[in-house]
């Protein structure tokens, strides 16, 4: 059963849905907790990080179904760790300052970076360091999930800087209360129409790839890489299309009271 690309793409989906839920009930639940309450949560889900990087150097020459699977995992455990910590406001950048009314230019450009700054390094060096061990390696879908991720994320993150008609910023936690200042809501950039294109093609790319596949485990990899993919361009139009897509993870958090006003909206998309 695990063989089928269907069912890894249905895997792929309830581990995105599962893992974002996962972290937005524990970046909410710390901030009940105090101003500890963060910093806990990174220190005790550091088993999840150790995880990653084992499972991630233990399947790279194992080009097999569960190899495949196994770094799939992994890659998203690395990832969700570092998310965590960013959530958690453990590493995001040096201002923590809102932005000032008026800031255009770049000026608003380098204040925005400065609010990921931290973060979005750890994330290209975690890239670049799978990419030296995987060169090579007869399993890559580790680096490849990663890579997947790692660009929706600047992709995205550009978008919301530059401007889209919808800004999510419900499930964000106390730590980064200041993040949504830097976003813009306007209609569409430049930058989408390139954007969502560019993920389209990855999606065409990783489907052919499915059909030519040599073997279960090659189709199964391909499958796991579209599904990601395609989840992260479903995001991108998410800052578009009118749609409730809150909704999948309230269940998991408590509604915020009416006059609770340290809770803002916040993106909730996945990972």
């Amino acid at each position: 059963m695990l063989a089928s690309p269907w069912i890894a793409a249905l895997i792929a989906l309830f581990v995105w849905w599962f893992s974002t839920g996962a972290i937005l009930w524990v970046v909410k639940g710390a901030d009940g907790r105090g101003p500890g309450g963060h910093r806990w949560s990174v220190i005790l889900s550091l088993p999840l990080f150790v995880a990653g990087v084992t499972g991630f150097a233990m399947t790279l020459a194992e080009p097999g179904i569960e190899g495949a699977y196994i770094a799939f995992l992994s890659a998203l455990a690395i990832w969700g760790w570092i998310e965590l910590a960013f959530l958690s406001g453990a590493i995001t950048g040096p201002n923590a300052a809102p932005c000032p009314p008026g800031s255009q230019g770049w000026d608003r450009f380098m204040r925005a970076w400065g609010t990921i700054a931290y973060h979005e390094i750890l994330l290209a060096c975690a890239l670049l360091a799978m990419v030296v061990p995987s060169m090579g390696a007869e399993n890559q879908v580790a680096l490849w999930t990663f890579g997947v991720l790692f660009f929706a994320r600047v992709s995205a993150k550009l978008n919301l800087f530059l401007g889209v008609p919808r800004i999510h910023t419900e499930f964000l936690p106390r730590p980064l209360a200041h993040l949504p200042s830097h976003f813009r809501q306007s209609r569409l950039n430049a930058l989408f129409p390139f954007s969502v294109t560019a993920l389209a093609f990855t999606v065409a790319c990783w489907l052919e790839r499915i059909h030519a596949a040599d073997s279960p485990a090659a189709a199964v990899a391909f499958a796991l890489l579209a599904a990601l993919t395609a989840l992260a361009l479903l995001e991108h139009w998410l800052m578009v299309l009118p749609l409730p897509d809150e909704k999948l993870w309230r269940w998991m958090i408590p509604a915020p009271k009416p006059n609770d006003k340290t809770l803002l909206r916040e993106d909730a998309n996945g990972l």
